[in-house]
């Protein structure tokens, strides 16, 4: 098991207009499960392929367990990968698929034997070891390929939006074992998704990218309850943060409708734009407060219901509610919503950065 530790990182691709990766820092502690996380093109596959040795750094170190490994083979640094597409041999058993980079080792073949039932006792594939992958569903697949990454009892788990192929309800059932899976083996993993609800439900940290740059990394309570800045806000929570901008009095003070945002004295000057953040479980029905709303869709999910719409504050900005009773609005209702003022987030609109509040 080993920490890892990308040093000033950085990764600039011939022709391109801007870094794949830029001037990336960070700490992966040994053990740990780390999510990169974030739109296409953001980077984060580029950063687990650069750990992984696929891709040469343009700047910077990278270091597993201490060691520098940024110009050593990928043979030789000691990870193993995990991949979207399985990359299974369609000749081979899953025996013979899980033990094939222990064979071109050189291992003996009693030790292959051990290391594969074991592995496949761990991923409930006993059944399927004499099997080939075309016998297989597509979750059986996945299971084999993370089993071939087990048998090599790497340092570090690499794993590139391995649970992409799979339909919805797989998806959930298998990263569920992935994550127990995890920290049963206590080995430091790095795992790729562009899945927000995925990142926030199985890694210790996220880190969340955007246009090569990292924009957070925190535990994924914190991620939701604090966010650095609007990207952040934006892009953790399903439905997203509503964010609504607005224009902060002459005396600095900010309100949504007739709700008071807090600010700490002197932080927002007259005059300022700035952005408000809202969840949309903080939002509550109202009689008389608030700012008025009018339903443009109603989305019922059982339990409870999401509500867009258009708020009656300036531009008119495209608002989620959550609703909890049993019997949510229809199409085209009018009322009133409102929070409370400690739910509020606050950013500046031209930065995008956070602005903390007031007590």
């Amino acid at each position: 098991m080993a920490s890892v530790t990308f040093d000033h990182v950085s990764l600039q691709y011939p022709g391109g207009e801007r870094p794949a990766v830029s001037d990336l820092n960070l700490e992966i502690e040994d053990g740990e499960f780390l999510v990169l996380v974030g739109p296409s093109g953001c980077g984060k596959s580029t950063t687990l392929r650069m750990l992984a040795g696929l891709e040469q750094v343009t700047s910077g170190s990278v270091l597993i367990g201490g060691d520098d490994v940024t110009e050593k083979d990928p043979k030789d640094r000691d990870i193993a990968m995990v991949f979207q597409n399985y990359a299974l041999y369609p000749h081979m058993t899953v025996a013979d698929n899980m033990g094939f980079a222990l064979k071109l080792a050189g291992t003996p073949k009693t030790e292959i034997r051990r290391r594969v039932e074991e592995a496949a006792e761990l991923l409930d594939l006993t059944e399927f070891l004499d099997r080939k992958p075309k016998a297989l569903s597509g979750g059986q697949r996945q299971r084999v390929a993370m089993g071939r990454a087990i048998v090599r009892s790497p340092q570090v788990f690499c794993m590139d939006e391995p649970l992409s192929n799979l339909d919805a309800k797989l998806r959930v059932q298998t990263r569920s074992h992935i994550a127990s899976l995890q920290r049963r083996l206590g080995v430091t993993t790095v795992y790729v998704t562009h899945d927000q609800v995925e990142a926030m439900t199985m890694g210790d940290r996220v880190a969340v990218l955007n246009d090569g740059v990292l924009q957070q990394v925190d535990s994924p309570r914190e991620l939701y309850n604090h966010p650095n800045n609007v990207f952040v806000a934006g892009f953790v929570g399903s439905p997203a943060m509503n964010l609504i901008e607005t224009t902060a009095g002459a005396d600095g003070s900010v309100r949504l409708g007739d709700i008071p945002v807090p600010t700490r004295d002197g932080v927002v000057t007259g005059g300022q734009r700035v952005t408000v953040g809202i969840r949309p479980e903080h939002l509550r029905f109202s009689e008389s407060e608030g700012f008025g709303f009018e339903v443009d869709l109603v989305e019922e999910l059982g339990s409870d219901a999401y509500i867009y719409g258009r708020a009656a504050l300036p531009g008119e900005p495209l608002v989620v509610a959550r609703h909890e009773d049993d019997t949510p609005p229809s199409k085209g209702d009018t009322f009133r919503l409102t929070a409370r003022s400690e739910q509020f987030h606050l950013f500046d609109t031209d930065t995008g950065a956070r602005i903390e509040r007031g007590v």
